[in-house]
């Protein structure tokens, strides 16, 4: 079956088959719905997790061609993090987080990082984004696919339909307007969009409900 970015809690996870990367996406958490992501370099098998959320045990599973050497934490709520200090404790991985949310996750970060860091595994690299608004270090991860459309991780800040939740108005400004700089404005339609929770979009997909976010203040 093709990929379509669904998968239900508990459920099979699904794999987006790249030219160098293979995305293995499963959902956690039972009502929370988190999505983990394990990405594989096609070269060389290194791994990279994001957000190790809940159920290590299932999050291990599909980790098992590694090794995975890395976990990002998208931002520091505790629902994204949960499965954190047992995929340590049974990989060694480092931990990587940004560096304003760092402090609030409990497992020690091994790598804070800013916007525009790049992190590399076997033959890929991700592009750090700094989105803030959903928490200070919400942070998204690009990945510009030499042989197709770039591929993006938003954690909690991008979702169908909208941007993540915020306290603030101050904060849903921030955030939007991160969005639609440093994603909208700077990516094509083709990016397709991972997000933290639920199915996968495309950034084409949510183009034209901008203005209608921007007016609801959601």
């Amino acid at each position: 079956m093709s990929y379509t970015g669904h998968v239900d809690p508990g459920g099979t996870p699904a794999v987006h088959e790249l030219s160098h990367l293979i995305v293995t996406k499963l959902s956690v958490g039972g009502s929370w719905n988190n999505n983990a992501y394990v990405l594989r370099c096609r070269e060389t098998g290194e791994e990279v997790l994001v957000d190790a959320a809940d159920e290590p045990e299932r999050i291990l599973a599909v980790c098992g061609e590694g090794p995975l050497t890395t976990i990002v934490t998208t931002h520091r709520h505790r629902d994204h993090w949960r499965a954190l200090a047992d995929v340590v404790a049974a990989t060694n991985a480092e931990t990587v987080a940004h560096v304003d949310d760092a402090p609030a996750i409990p497992v020690p970060t091994s790598r804070n990082v800013r916007d525009g860091d790049l992190l590399r595994f076997g033959r890929c690299e991700l592009e750090v984004i700094h989105l803030v608004g959903h928490t200070p270090g919400s942070i998204a991860l690009l990945y510009d696919d030499p042989k197709g459309s770039p591929h993006l991780w938003t954690g909690d800040s991008l979702f169908p339909g909208g941007v993540g939740k915020t306290a603030s108005p101050a904060d849903f400004a921030s955030l939007i307007d991160d969005v639609e700089r440093k994603l909208f404005e700077r990516l094509p339609d083709e990016t397709w969009v991972y997000p933290g929770h639920g199915d996968d979009t495309t950034l084409g997909r949510e183009r034209p409900q901008l203005g209608e976010w921007r007016r609801r203040g959601w």
